[in-house]
């Protein structure tokens, strides 16, 4: 499925404002979207918030949003982030077929955004998705299934750290 610029409205971070998101620029660093030299740009407000890394990108760990469990991670640059806010799909930037690419645009494993958030740095997004299928390429429902690493637990927490603080455990 290509990538149909076309005219679309989203919330943006500043207090459910609705901010236009279809202004034209061209990529520094990635291939145009559309193959004529521009691209959607996103929002200048949400941009300035990203702290990306020399190639431009940021992490993208995306989420169950029913039920919290994460499912994989992915890089994002300001176009993939801007046709992730305004499509409802997750979009990527492949750092090793360096591309753009639809989760679920080849195998069907779709994934429905219904929420994005920005950590406190800026330097992480969280993606909330309903996932439709395997989320892994390696057809496991999450990319963290097929290698758990030994662990030593430790004990569990039989008090709240504020409960510890109050009474002096924590702090001496």
């Amino acid at each position: 499925m290509a990538w149909n610029p076309v005219a679309q409205r989203t919330p943006d971070v500043n207090n459910g404002r609705v901010t236009d998101l279809t202004s034209r620029s061209t990529g520094p660093d990635r291939p145009a979207a559309d193959g004529h030299g521009t691209t959607d740009a996103l929002d200048p407000e949400i941009a300035a918030l990203l702290k990306r890394d020399a190639a431009g990108l940021v992490t993208a760990v995306v989420q169950e949003h029913g039920t919290g469990q994460v499912l994989m991670v992915g890089w994002m640059d300001d176009l993939a982030l801007h046709r992730t806010l305004t499509t409802g799909r997750t979009t990527f930037w492949s750092r090793s077929r360096e591309e753009y690419w639809v989760k679920g645009d080849t195998t069907g494993h779709v994934q429905w955004v219904r929420a994005v958030s920005l950590d406190c740095d800026g330097d992480t997004l969280l993606v909330q998705v309903e996932q439709v299928g395997a989320a892994c390429h390696t057809g496991d429902r999450t990319c963290f299934d097929a290698r758990p690493l030994a662990v030593v637990v430790g004990p569990a927490a039989t008090t709240s750290l504020a409960a510890d603080v109050e009474v002096g455990l924590v702090g001496r």
